[in-house]
């Protein structure tokens, strides 16, 4: 079994749920999986977009599971959750109806077309580590840093605790 972290956002309503309910429909969905287990969920919360600024802001939250499942294997279900989502890939950073990307999976570093573990801008981004934090207070990057010193130099990015 091999521990992988995964960020989760949601900033535009999908067919029947606004973002915090999509979310949860996520969640449901990968708890689902066989090869999933022990999944535990960081608070969700509020922050405003990274990128265009003429979209809603975000629900993100992090959740800590463990899996049987190979990186790929991993990144193919969580893409197929967004599908069932109507997640649109048309515009970087834009608004969507879910977002799920894996930020860490156990001490792997992967960097192909497809997948970039860890990913590559975590550190930057307080809605990660925020959430991320709150699950493990001592985690460490693959670099070595403490998520609380890469916190640190991070911009406050709007984030409120729902």
């Amino acid at each position: 079994m091999n521990i992988s972290y995964i960020g989760l956002g949601s900033n535009l309503s999908g067919s029947m749920s606004d973002p915090q309910h999509q979310l949860n429909r996520a969640v449901e969905t990968i708890r689902q999986h066989a090869n999933i287990h022990e999944f535990k969920l960081s608070s969700f919360y509020s922050t405003s977009p990274i990128g265009p600024q003429d979209q809603p802001d975000y629900v993100n939250a992090v959740a800590r599971l463990k899996t049987t499942l190979q990186p790929l294997q991993l990144l193919d279900y969580l893409q197929e959750i967004e599908d069932q989502h109507q997640r649109k890939r048309e515009l970087r950073w834009g608004a969507r109806t879910l977002d799920l990307d894996i930020l860490t999976y156990a001490n792997f570093e992967i960097v192909s077309e497809r997948l970039t573990i860890p990913h590559p801008r975590m550190g930057e981004r307080a809605f990660v580590l925020v959430p991320l934090l709150e699950l493990d207070g001592h985690f460490f990057s693959a670099q070595g840093k403490s998520a609380a010193d890469l916190l640190a130099n991070c911009a406050d990015q709007g984030i409120v605790k729902l």
